[in-house]
């Protein structure tokens, strides 16, 4: 087919107003479109518009006529929060002064397509179980985050294509769904404004709640994010879809927080890592889009790339209750239909690589935890999954305190949090958690003392219905005051436990977190806790009034009635239907129409906030929240030099599922931690340290935060000397200091660092700090048994060679110690594919051992950025050719 035919016209005319679109019957038969899944279709349509030239080999992929490659993804917009988007921004304004300083045009570096901000990530719970709560915690973020929030406004005016959603107004993926997501988006630049799918991407993982709407977008890291701001293609693997066909229907006591974990757990055991995930079957057509986000938000937690639901009338019907207009619904629903991308229970069933059956009436009540997502467990099983994980001579031990009241015992609940975009999300969760505290406060029950109670809603919309139907006073009672519009517990800004709790801890208590949020990994929530625990929101209250993970809900009293008669967590739990009929009475399309109208206006804090606009940013010398990245004061490498690397030395060695957290922390930044002296000698308060996600635009902190994580264990040093943390010998082999220490003695000799992992390295949240903080210790590989697709795009982003061991040959490494000197011969014939890349290790000139890696590159792109060195020094050698 030419290109010629293929980029032809087709006119729609809607309320007698003619626009264009690319009609797909013409690329393929109508016959065969229909047995595409429908997030193939929307691909299909945008490498037909943005990337003619490679139609033809993509029609080949569709086909089975050709092998599946690599696929140019071009996306309409870009949304960032602020952990992401700061650093982001700081790279920016340090592209355009390095470009300026080599001679070319700074104002090229900028995006080129929309990109919005909502600043969701910075809001630390430190006011709680209050009235005033969200305004103590809101001045406390103004405060804490004033010199960052000029710097946003700063980009606002010198930036074009660029705008703000303000603190205190939502998380990013709720205002995704309610308010910025176009689902048809309308071109104008042309003479005939040009429909088409909203395509996009965001820099956060959990970007894949919005193919709950059906539209197709995914997480990617920061830096590949700025890539596709600066034009450059999103690349992947042309992928495989897989089907997942729901039947029957969900038991009574069954809520969508209990089938978002049964899911993660069964496509983690599928394994669907780097894959298209789309649902489909009788069923489908019963799901609300908010259940439908509550499952496509937990994507990135089994590994999928996109988690598709196709557009039908429960996503119209989401349009028109979430307030978009009349002539914007009547586009998307005329041209959905006209495309081919609206499913109803009469369209037939497309063809998938394989076809998963999911009987909704088999998931039962349950939870995840106590360290992963996709570890699903019966309620019924939560105080022995915790007993299990510990040593069996501290399991029975207790604990007692003068401000409590009774014995504290192991698995006690210190943190009970609402929260997160995962469930926050969905009314019928929200509104049966406020049935149940409702239920509890008449009986005048009450969360146990040391539990910190909050709730942190995704949308002031969520807080209107509840609010507006007398239920916002019911959370209240039992403790669960609004304490901001953010992330907050869920991604780790869970602020400081009781007083007295975190005594407790510090004596040796494992205590819990227990939270409506999608990640539990180890310290995460909380660097106290090393167990957290995943449920829906009215469990999390239930959870709270036990005080015990320890504790039986199903059979063991939450407290006693006037009659002293035992009640039971069952005794409080409302009934699906009555929950039915207060979702029915509360939501209002109002309450949508009027936040989208204010949705870019922010809080009277925020429009005090000023900043002048201008080419270059002015770099304070002495700021500890912005610095000129160390990464961007040169260009890094001559892309004409062959890829090499020899005379390396390994550097840490870990075993599986070294998260994100891990390598590069989001919580709060201890006094006595590397990160913390290094701000308190530049005259910190030590009260105001504030989050390592707060001062990812200042790569000082960041290096010194990377690898903090106490369950760390180096296995390179001596075992006695392998706990609390990422240390590593330094390059005279004279001490073992902190990672970031040690890396300063090799990067002084010039020696690259290898990082040794093993299944699913780079696991969790999108950050691309994970990579930075990596290649500014002077980690040049990573050799793991499998990676997590986005750190692995953010390690090549940074120029680091991500190399996979073949099955079963880790268990072949000698026992290395950090003496070894790796050599790495193939990287000269480096190739989209899996390249073989031979590991050659000696130790003081003797040689230990070979093994075969494998280098596995996705596209040419990728190999492009390696050769330059990472993604930025390549869009900056691209600006400077014009």
């Amino acid at each position: 087919m030419t290109s010629s035919s293929v980029l032809k016209r087709t006119t729609l005319v809607i309320d007698e107003h003619p626009y264009h679109f690319l009609d797909l019957t013409q690329l393929i038969p109508l016959e065969q479109l229909q047995t595409l899944p429908f997030c193939l279709r929307i691909l299909l349509e945008n490498v037909a518009l943005r990337s003619p030239q490679t139609l033809p080999k993509f029609l080949g992929m569709l086909n089975a006529e050709a092998m599946p490659g690599e696929v140019e993804f071009y996306p309409d917009r870009l949304m960032f929060h602020d952990t992401t988007c700061l650093p982001a921004l700081a790279d920016f304004a340090a592209m355009r002064d390095l470009t300026a300083e080599l001679g070319g045009d700074p104002r090229t570096i900028n995006p080129h397509i929309p990109a919005v901000l909502t600043i969701d990530h910075s809001v630390i719970v430190e006011s709680y179980a209050t009235p005033d709560a969200l305004e103590e915690n809101l001045q406390f973020d103004f405060r804490r985050n004033a010199e960052r929030y000029r710097f946003i406004r700063w980009a606002e005016q010198s930036l074009d294509n660029f705008r703000v959603i303000p603190p205190g107004t939502g998380i990013i993926h709720l205002m995704n769904l309610e308010a910025v997501a176009e689902v048809v988006t309308v071109d104008e630049r042309e003479s005939v404004a040009l429909l088409h799918s909203d395509c996009m991407i965001a820099t956060d993982s959990h970007t894949s709640m919005i193919n709950a709407l059906g539209i197709l977008g995914w997480g990617v890291g920061g830096l590949e994010g700025q890539a596709a701001l600066l034009g450059e293609p999103v690349t992947l693997l042309y992928p495989e879809v897989i089907g997942i066909s729901v039947s029957g229907r969900l038991a009574q006591d069954v809520s969508d927080s209990d089938l978002a974990l049964h899911i993660t757990r069964l496509l983690r055991e599928k394994g669907v890592v780097g894959k298209f995930v789309e649902f489909t079957g009788p069923s489908l057509h019963t799901m609300p889009v908010e259940s439908r986000a509550t499952i496509a938000n937990m994507a990135p937690e089994y590994g999928a790339t996109v988690v598709f639901f196709p557009f039908d009338e429960r996503s119209a019907d989401y349009l028109h209750m979430t307030g978009r207009t009349t002539e914007k619904q009547e586009i998307i629903k005329t041209y959905m239909k006209q495309q081919h991308l609206w499913r109803s229970a009469n369209s037939p069933q497309p063809k998938f690589t394989q076809l998963i059956e999911l009987d909704l009436g088999t998931i039962e009540p349950c939870m995840a935890g106590p360290y992963n997502p996709h570890q699903q467990i019966p309620l019924s099983f939560a105080a022995e999954s915790f007993r299990k994980s510990l040593p069996e001579k501290v399991q029975a031990e207790t604990w007692f305190h003068d401000v409590y009241p009774e014995a504290i015992h192991q698995g006690a609940v210190a943190i009970a949090a609402i929260t997160s975009c995962t469930t926050t999300a969905n009314p019928w969760l929200v509104i049966q958690a406020a049935l149940f505290a409702r239920n509890a406060a008449r009986h005048g029950l009450r969360p146990k003392p040391w539990v910190k109670t909050s709730f942190s809603p995704g949308s002031r919309a969520v807080t209107d219905y509840l609010s507006e139907s007398g239920l916002l006073a019911e959370l209240e009672k039992v403790g669960f005051d609004v304490t901001g519009y953010g992330c907050m517990t869920c991604i780790g800004s869970s602020g400081a436990l009781k007083p007295a709790m975190e005594e407790l801890v510090n004596e040796g208590l494992q205590a819990v977190c227990v939270l409506s949020g999608n990640r539990n990994f180890p310290r995460r929530v909380n660097p106290s806790l090393g167990h957290g625990y995943l449920t829906s929101p009215a469990l999390v209250i239930a959870w709270a009034l036990a005080g015990h993970i320890s504790h039986d809900l199903l059979h063991q009293a939450l407290g006693f009635d006037d009659q002293q008669q035992p009640i039971l967590m069952r005794d409080l739990m409302p009934a699906r239907e009555e929950v039915d009929l207060w979702v029915k009475r509360v939501m209002k399309r109002d309450h949508y129409v009027k936040r989208r109208d204010i949705i870019w206006q922010g809080t009277p804090h925020w429009q005090k906030i000023a900043a002048p606009g201008s080419v270059h940013y002015p770099w304070e010398a002495s700021s500890t929240y912005l610095r000129r990245p160390g990464y961007l004061e040169r260009l890094p490498r001559d892309p004409a030099a062959p890829l090499t690397l020899n005379g390396a030395r390994p550097f840490l060695w870990f075993g599986d599922d070294i998260t994100t957290d891990h390598i590069s922390p989001a919580g709060a930044i201890p006094a006595l931690s590397p990160a913390g002296k290094w701000l308190i000698e530049r005259h910190e308060n030590p009260q105001d340290l504030n989050l390592y996600s707060t001062r990812r635009s200042n790569h000082e902190v960041m290096v010194r935060g990377a690898f903090t994580n106490k369950a760390l264990v180096n296995r390179l040093l001596p075992e006695a000397m392998r706990g609390g943390g990422g240390f590593a010998w330094d390059a005279d082999r004279q001490q073992i200091l902190p990672a970031c220490e040690a890396a300063q003695s090799w990067l002084a000799r010039g020696t690259p660092l290898v990082v040794f992992a093993g299944e699913r390295y780079g696991a969790g949240s999108s950050r691309d700090w994970a990579a930075k903080a990596q290649a500014l210790m002077g980690v040049k590989a990573v050799v793991a048994n499998s990676f997590e697709r986005i750190h692995r795009s953010n390690l090549i982003g940074m120029g680091i060679l991500p190399l996979h061991f073949l099955k079963g040959d880790a268990a072949r490494l000698p026992a290395l110690d950090g003496r070894e000197t790796l050599d790495f011969d193939g990287l000269t014939s480096l190739a989209p594919g899996n390249t073989p890349v031979t590991l050659r290790i000696s130790r003081d000139g003797m040689l230990l051992g070979e093994l075969e890696l494998r280098a596995v590159i996705d596209s040419q792109q990728e190999l492009r950025y390696l050769r330059h060195g990472g993604i930025l020094p390549y869009v900056i050698q691209q600006a400077l050719k014009g």
